[in-house]
């Protein structure tokens, strides 16, 4: 990577990233710039990043690619490089497949990836010409399988983790290295703004009752004491960024590991059962 400083022997780098006003991206933010990089944190609302300390706020909206160019030419322009990105904003909208609109699934992927491709496309020149650049996706354990009617949310980060493969072996010659965070269960508000969603998108049609079953389920599973804080992603991602040689994955968080596991052991109708059930 292209440095900036360095301070008792760790590389200083300039990181860019999205989704920095709250949950895993804000922790993330502090903690980067805790350990002494430069950090430009991104969302729609700059208010809450402009509270961070020493994180430089950044207005970005993911679904327009004029906001994009805009964003990547102010950090340029600001620190001259970029050495890391961490393409770390995305959202959960749950409901049934026959009721949610096509253009709620369209806005759900035009977040999660095709912002995420959009800003990766506007970062990658800079980052080859100094050939050196780390890129850092956030996905999910939902990207190893898929819960009951999440389907829009899991083909979004089923998606991101071809994304991220193809692109690790395209820009591993340039000196770019891709490592993609798949976090499991976490301590924030992503699991009842999923429920809401879920009700709100099927309580009026045939799946009505299943939805609302399905929510409690949510709610109950992200309101529960064994969840992982926010911090500890915040940690994974800090590793990704200071590791000489960073994985190519991190499964971390509660529930990943184990359940990524039986996913791949388990007949497919058997985890659709525990899928409907339990998770």
């Amino acid at each position: 990577m292209n440095t900036s400083s360095q301070s008792g022997g760790n590389i200083m780098a300039i990181i860019f990233i999205t989704g920095a006003s709250s949950g895993i991206g804000k922790d993330t933010a502090l903690k980067l710039a805790q350990a002494g990089h430069t950090v430009y944190g991104a969302a729609r609302r700059v208010d809450t990043i402009e509270a961070i300390p020493n994180v430089h706020a950044v207005k970005l909206d993911l679904t327009d690619s004029q906001s994009i160019q805009a964003a990547v030419d102010h950090v340029l322009k600001a620190a001259g490089h970029i050495d890391v990105l961490i393409n770390n904003a995305g959202y959960g909208s749950y409901g049934a497949i026959e009721d949610v609109s096509i253009a709620d699934a369209k806005r759900q992927f035009d977040v999660n990836l095709f912002g995420v491709a959009a800003l990766t496309q506007a970062v990658l020149p800079g980052m080859r010409a100094q050939h050196s650049g780390r890129i850092i996706n956030t996905g999910s354990m939902g990207g190893r399988f898929t819960t009951y009617m999440g389907a829009w949310y899991h083909a979004t980060k089923y998606a991101l983790e071809a994304f991220s493969d193809a692109l690790r072996m395209e820009v591993a010659p340039f000196g770019i290295q891709v490592s993609l965070i798949e976090p499991g269960a976490i301590k924030t508000n992503w699991g009842k703004i999923a429920a809401d969603h879920l009700v709100a998108s099927s309580e009026h049609g045939a799946y009505a009752k299943q939805a609302q079953q399905a929510a409690e389920l949510l709610k109950e599973t992200y309101s529960s004491r064994w969840l992982t804080d926010p911090d500890v992603i915040a940690k994974t991602m800090l590793k990704a960024v200071n590791a000489r040689k960073p994985k190519p994955r991190y499964l971390v968080g509660f529930g990943a590991k184990p359940l990524v596991f039986l996913h791949t052991i388990l007949p497919t109708r058997m985890f659709d059962w525990l899928s409907v059930h339990y998770m």
